[in-house]
């Protein structure tokens, strides 16, 4: 009896041992290329695994079980294994996944090139693994049409998080969205000569790019379907949901100090000279101190790792994602008044989770968030002499340094499931929050003179939204060719705050050192030399004061409904309508419609027109302080007014509404083989733009030379073009790749709404300058990749087109130059087109690990040389093709 048992249970133990096989292969497109990435699972599992960068893929499944092959953009496929060790696939583009709807579309049945309306959609590891670029921003300036982002220097809180932009409108004007969930936008309003003057928006690089799975770029008005701020665009990011995998990278890079600039009109140790040879200032200490020559400088070391888990049986997991970053500030050659001119220093680290837990066959639940933390080191405008230095504390003059800590907090919790009769059911809550804090280092307050420190807590300022989801939706296959119906709400609450600093950072203290509190009772000290008083506040940056901390919050409540219907097998006709009701200015209604029609096997066209509207941000509203301005190297004590405050009534400026748009787009598509091609034409108008004023001098405010404040100051107009085209093929025994991006626009301010304001100083010629600026002319990028063996090369030549901005000069006499007409022609700085190219040469070392070198900007290209008037105090200004140079990069990828 024991023998049988033993027998039986042998048997059964074989059985099972042999029930499990190992599989190999490899999977391809329908042209024999690699696919990278590739979801293969054991349906009805949660058993999985991912092509490698050559498009091999090993899994261990049941001899009789069914394999399911899929990627965005093609058909998934279901292949029973049939006790077979090896099975190739070769996959057609075709349908999205089923589980994952492409922003701008609530069907679960498009593709990128299928839809109404132009939507890009970016592989990140695609992308990142043949480029040096480190940041988001960097990535999608090469990889995008349409969209542009500037790194600023000497523009406060704005060297420490980049504006971006869609086709040329403000970067509060497209809408971020991580996984389909709303993202909470800065705290961080522009002020300063920026790209997005007067502007919020969503900073991208918060998001680590090793937790991104694919970024979708909507380029299309879409306030109808997703709420405010999607005048200009969508932008979503799809975070990483495989398992058992482990991927990371680590990098390092540096940018060439070796500027082309002519100093013949110089003399040694002129004001023109700074950070040229012999004339470099010291990043390590205070006070305008001469440090060493260097070779390159902005050092860059950025490490990331991913990691997933699988949670249950069912297909749940849980992905992992930790980087790290230290960059070291950059310097260019610049102008006395600016000696600190160059990019910021970063100290960062970042982690974003994603999962999802299937409950039951019909439901599961998911979460997803994260926090991002950063250290930043930005130099402020020099201060040489004058009230403003203490020589016994800085006897060279100084440099202030503007530091801020930047922490993004963010969890979204939801529930899917579907309901009877096929209706898919989503209730999701989403928080977020953003806090910038600044510390202002190698400072003084001048009006303690001798006893000032040298490093003060200067307050700062928090953003955060609560967004609450609740969406219905179904496909309706037996209606006309496929019907996707939708509807929903949205309940959004939002805080903004400002806290003040310590009163060293504010306060202008008496001759005793005591805190100024009554001007008529206490003595201002005076500058030995001059007999002016010193001022207070510290110097770069003056903290926030008691009187300008804010607490505001308001709400909003939203309904929406959309559908989306294939009359034919070529005619398709989307519609969505949204109604919003603000707790602090009221109602709006927009609506959308789009359709698309297939004249052939290949050609698609597309056309689109809706309504939009932007709510004026709780920053705009509350944000104000008081600081020193720079105009032309001289400082102007300002005061930065918030719209409810009665110094803007005074000023004429009525309180902020709604920004209004009107969006029209019309494209077509086509797919021959290899190549594929999109083009895209679109309108865009806007009125009562929210724009930050110039500065008001005919005010009657004590201690006050000037004041401005937002106010819906413009309407525009913008035509433009995008452009994408592609081409995949074999070449011999590798694989070629092309790709041309391009963008042409024309933005028209067609009214400035001053009423009896001066023109000049409520939005004059140089503000119009600024917001002509973030949309230039055009933008094109030709990006070629062939990989042969285990060797893959890349490299992208992209061309900026001219900017023109104006510079201080502005705010000189006209009288001094003949006329107004002839100021502004002195004034106006011409940055010619330029031509940028970047290279990367990557080496397979073994299976799972891939080295590769290279450069961006690798021939040196700097923006053309403009005189001491510009806005940062440099040599040039800050524009879309950069201002730091040549930057060298090595980079190790793994994959286990």
């Amino acid at each position: 009896m024991k023998k049988s048992i033993f027998l039986v249970l042998a048997l059964l133990l074989s059985v099972v041992v042999t029930a499990q096989t190992s599989i190999t292969g490899n999977i391809t497109d329908s042209n024999g290329i690699a696919l990278n990435g590739v979801n293969v699972v054991e349906k009805d599992t949660n058993n999985g695994a991912t092509s490698d960068f050559d498009g091999n893929y090993t899994i261990t499944a049941n001899y009789d079980a069914i394999l399911v092959f899929s990627y965005v953009g093609f058909e998934t496929q279901e292949v029973p294994v049939n006790s077979q060790s090896s099975i190739n696939i070769s996959m057609t583009e075709g349908f999205a996944l089923d589980a994952v709807q492409l922003v701008g579309s609530r069907s679960p049945k498009r593709t990128a090139t299928d839809t109404p309306v132009a939507i890009d959609v970016i592989s990140v590891n695609d992308v990142i693994t043949q480029a040096g670029k480190i940041e988001i921003n960097e990535l999608l300036q090469y990889a995008a049409p349409s969209f542009n982002a500037n790194k600023q220097s000497g523009s406060d809180g704005a060297d420490h998080v980049d504006p971006a932009s869609l086709r040329g409108l403000g970067p509060d004007q497209t809408l971020v969205l991580i996984n389909g969930k709303r993202r909470h936008q800065s705290s961080l309003v522009n002020i300063f000569g920026t790209r997005g003057r007067g502007n919020t928006g969503t900073d991208l690089n918060a998001i680590p790019t090793s937790a991104i799975k694919r970024i979708e770029i909507l380029r299309d008005g879409a306030a109808a379907q997703y709420g405010s701020d999607a005048i200009a665009g969508v932008i979503n990011i799809v975070l990483k949901d495989g398992t058992d995998d482990l991927t990371g990278f680590l990098s390092y890079g540096a940018y060439s100090t070796n500027a082309d600039v002519d100093t013949s009109d110089f003399q040694d140790g002129d004001y023109g000279v700074w950070n040229t040879d012999g004339f470099r200032l010291d990043t390590d200490r205070d006070g305008n101190a001469i440090g060493d020559d260097q070779s390159f400088d902005g050092g860059s070391v950025k490490a990331g790792v991913n990691y997933g888990v699988k949670l249950g049986t069912g297909g749940g997991f849980a992905n992992f994602t930790a980087e790290y970053l230290s960059k070291n500030k950059t310097l260019r050659p610049a102008f006395d008044f600016r000696k600190g001119f160059g990019e910021a220093a970063i100290d960062g680290f970042n982690f974003m989770g994603n999962l999802a837990y299937p409950v039951s066959e019909k439901t599961e639940i998911y979460a997803f968030g994260g926090r991002n933390y950063r250290d930043t080191d930005a130099f402020a405008f020099t201060r040489n002499g004058g009230t403003r230095v203490i020589p016994s504390i800085y006897p060279n003059g100084f440099t202030p340094r503007i530091t801020s800590n930047i922490i993004y907090n963010s969890v979204s919790v939801g529930v899917r499931t579907e309901l009877g009769n096929e209706w898919n059911a989503d209730i999701s809550n989403t928080w977020g929050k953003n806090s910038f804090h600044y510390f202002i280092k190698g400072t003084l307050n001048a009006s303690l003179q001798d006893a000032s420190p040298t490093d003060f807590d200067a307050g700062g300022h928090t953003l955060s939204q609560n967004t609450v989801n609740l969406d219905f939706s179904k496909y309706f296959e037996d209606v006309a060719n496929g019907l996707n119906v939708a509807f929903g709400g949205e309940y959004r609450t939002e805080n903004f705050t400002i806290f003040a600093g310590e009163a060293g950072s504010y306060g202008t203290f008496d001759e005793n050192g005591v805190l100024i509190t009554n001007p008529a009772d206490q003595t201002q000290p005076v500058d030995p030399e001059s007999g002016d008083v010193r001022p207070g506040g510290s110097q770069g940056f003056p903290g926030y004061s008691p009187a300008n901390e804010v607490d505001r919050s308001r709400s909003n409540v939203s309904l929406y409904a959309d559908a989306e219907v294939d009359l034919s097998e070529s005619f398709l006709l989307t519609g969505a309508a949204r109604f919003e009701n603000y707790s602090d200015f009221g109602s709006t209604i927009n609506g959308k419609l789009a359709t698309r029609l297939k004249v052939g096997d290949n050609i698609n066209l597309r056309a689109s027109a809706s309504t939009g509207f932007r709510a004026p941000s709780l920053v705009q509203i509350y944000y104000n302080l008081r600081f020193t301005n720079f105009i032309g190297g001289v400082a102007v004590e300002s005061v930065l007014s918030p719209n409810n405050s009665p110094v803007t009534a005074s000023l004429g400026i009525g309180p902020l509404k709604e920004e209004t748009a009107f969006n029209a787009g019309l494209g077509v598509t086509a797919k021959f083989g290899a190549f594929t091609a999109t083009v895209d034409g679109y309108l865009i108008n806007i009125k009562d733009r929210i724009v930050l004023t110039g500065n008001f001098t005919e005010i009657n405010i004590p201690g006050i030379e000037a004041a401005q404040a937002f106010a819906n100051g413009a309407d525009t107009e913008t035509l433009g073009v995008d452009v994408v085209l592609s081409y995949r093929k074999k070449l011999g025994n590798g694989t070629f790749g092309a790709t041309l991006i391009g963008n042409v626009n024309d933005m028209e301010i067609t009214d400035v709404k001053n009423g009896s304001l001066d023109e000049q100083t409520f939005f004059g010629e140089r503000d119009k300058a600024f917001l002509l600026a973030s949309a230039p002319d055009n933008k094109f990028a030709l990006n070629l990749t062939y990989g042969i063996d285990k060797w893959n090369f890349a490299t992208s030549v992209t061309h900026f087109s001219d900017v023109e901005l104006l510079d201080f000069q502005v705010f000189e006499d006209p009288a001094d130059y003949g006329g107004f007409d002839n100021l502004i022609a002195a004034a106006t700085d011409t940055y010619e087109a330029k031509f940028v190219t970047d290279l990367t040469i990557g080496y397979q070392l073994s299976e799972g690990t891939k080295f590769s070198i290279g450069s961006n900007n690798l021939l040196n290209v700097y923006p053309d040389q403009q005189d001491d008037w510009t806005e940062a105090g440099g040599y040039w200004d800050s524009v879309q093709m950069g201002f730091g140079g040549a930057y060298y990069f090595a980079r190790l990828d793994f994959n286990f």
